[in-house]
C-alpha cells in the first residue's frame, strides 16, 4: 500500500525558499545601510565643495588683499626722494602675485575681488580672479593695447563669478591698480561656448565684435552653475582712466 503524504513514515521535503529569505533580508539591510552612508558622504561632499571651500577661500583672499593694500601704502621700490626722485622701475609679476582689484557695480556696491597672476587651480582656489598666461598671455591694463583676460570660479572656492551672467552691455567694470582706475564698459556677453574655446581670451577675440587692436577686458567662468561643462565670457572695452588719489573719493562708477 503506498504511503500518503499524511502517513507517519513520510517526511515532507523542506522548501528552500525559507532558507534563502534570511540571507536575502540581511543582504538588503546591508545594502540599505551602504546607500544611506553613501548619501551622507555625498551630502558632506556637497557641503564641503559649495560652502566650506568658500569660507576658506574668502579668508585667504581677505588676508592677501590686505597685504596687497599694505604694500601699496609703502613707497614704491626704487623710488627716490627730492632731487633723487625718479619713476619706479616697472614691476615684473609672477604667478600668484597680486595685480589689483576688480570692481563690478552691477554685482553689488561692495563687490571687490583681488586679481592675481595665473589661472591654475592653486591660484583660483584662493578666491581670486586669475589673469590668463596661456594660451594667450593677457595684456595688463597699462599696456599699449591688448586683452586683459581673467577667470574665476562660478561655484565653490569663493565663487567670485557666480553672478557673472547678470552682466549686460553698458555695465561698468573697474580695475583698480596702485596708481590708476581703469574703467571698462561691457560690449558683449557670450552665455555659452566650449570649454576648449581658447579664442575668447585672444588679443582680439573672434566672437567679441572687436576687429582692431584695443584695450579690452575679458571675464570668463564655467556655465551652467554647478558644472564645468561649458564656458561663458564677458567682453568690455576701456572707456577711461583716472589716477588714484587717496585724498579723493572713488571714481563716479563706484559711488
Amino acid at each position: 500500500m503506498p504511503l500518503s503524504p499524511s502517513s507517519p513514515g513520510l517526511r515532507r521535503p523542506r522548501r528552500p525558499r525559507r532558507r534563502l529569505r534570511r540571507p536575502l533580508t540581511a543582504a538588503a539591510g546591508v545594502l540599505g545601510e551602504l546607500l544611506i552612508t553613501l548619501g551622507m558622504l555625498l551630502g558632506l561632499f556637497v557641503v564641503y565643495s559649495l560652502w566650506w571651500t568658500d569660507v576658506v577661500a574668502d579668508r585667504t583672499a581677505a588676508g592677501d588683499a590686505a597685504r596687497v593694500r599694505q604694500s601699496w601704502a609703502a613707497p614704491p621700490a626704487g623710488a627716490g626722494s627730492g632731487a633723487d626722485a625718479r619713476p619706479p622701475a616697472p614691476r615684473v609679476y609672477r604667478a600668484g602675485d597680486g595685480v589689483g582689484f576688480l570692481h563690478i557695480p552691477r554685482l553689488g556696491k561692495d563687490y571687490e575681488v583681488l586679481i592675481k597672476l595665473g589661472t591654475g587651480t592653486d591660484v583660483l582656489n584662493e578666491g581670486v580672479a586669475g589673469v590668463y598666461q596661456q594660451p594667450y598671455a593677457a595684456a595688463m591694463p597699462w599696456a599699449g593695447s591688448g586683452n586683459f583676460a581673467m577667470a574665476a570660479h562660478r561655484d565653490g572656492h569663493g565663487a567670485k563669478f557666480h553672478d557673472l551672467p547678470q552682466l549686460r552691455p553698458g555695465d561698468k567694470v573697474v580695475v583698480e591698480t596702485r596708481t590708476t582706475w581703469y574703467v571698462y564698459t561691457v560690449d558683449r556677453t557670450l552665455q555659452q561656448t566650449s570649454k576648449y574655446d581658447v579664442g575668447v581670451t585672444a588679443p582680439i577675440p573672434p566672437e567679441s565684435g572687436y576687429h582692431h587692436p584695443g584695450h579690452y577686458l575679458t571675464l570668463t567662468t564655467c556655465t551652467p552653475a554647478y558644472t564645468s561643462r561649458y564656458r561663458m565670457a564677458v567682453w568690455a572695452s576701456l572707456t577711461r582712466t583716472e589716477p588714484v588719489d587717496k585724498a579723493r573719493d572713488l571714481p563716479a562708477e563706484l559711488r
